[in-house]
């Protein structure tokens, strides 16, 4: 695991997400309207794992970590965890037809469009190499009442790396992590 210099940072930022909930009293193809969405109404109270990764529709994302969060759904809540959260820079419309895409049902998808959550928690690079502007570094992490209480960062945290690394902040070793603390 990289040596992150935020492998010391305790708590989850503070931040309001722009996130959009079905309302079925709007008529039309998009029953939708906006919700804010705080950091406290997420984390309080609840054990969250939330992984955070450069983008919807992209390849890794897709084809395994987001994907593999959602097949060992059961196998969280049997540890103890209240919810699973995919986060992204990405705009709520963009996470939820990707969710819908990748048939997701139970991780919750969270948009964080502006980057602010990613960059308070000093996870956000810049992916120009890719055309992708600035993204969220590939991460997971264990949140228990706000608290941070385990990160997993993948190698190579640096502006516009190479390579795309996912050997830590996928859904195998958190669980691993979960049940060494739990066995």
């Amino acid at each position: 695991m990289t040596n992150h210099p935020l492998n010391t940072i305790s708590h989850v930022p503070d931040v309001v997400f722009k996130t959009r909930v079905r309302d079925e009293s709007i008529e039309g193809p998009n029953p939708f309207r906006w919700q804010d969405v705080s950091s406290k109404e997420l984390f309080e109270n609840k054990k969250i794992v939330l992984f955070g990764l450069p983008g919807a529709f992209t390849p890794t994302c897709s084809t395994t970590h987001a994907p593999g969060y959602e097949k060992r759904f059961n196998d969280f809540k049997e540890a103890g965890i209240d919810d699973i959260i995919c986060l992204s820079v990405n705009d709520a419309f963009v996470m939820y037809q990707w969710g819908k895409n990748l048939e997701i049902k139970n991780v919750k998808m969270l948009p964080d469009g502006n980057g602010e959550f990613t960059r308070k928690m000093g996870m956000l690079v810049k992916k120009e190499n890719l055309g992708f502007g600035n993204r969220s570094w590939r991460y997971s992490m264990l949140v228990e009442n706000g608290v941070i209480k385990k990160m997993f960062i993948e190698d190579g945290f640096a502006d516009n790396f190479a390579d795309d690394p996912f050997e830590v902040s996928d859904a195998e070793t958190m669980l691993t992590y979960l049940s060494s603390k739990t066995g």
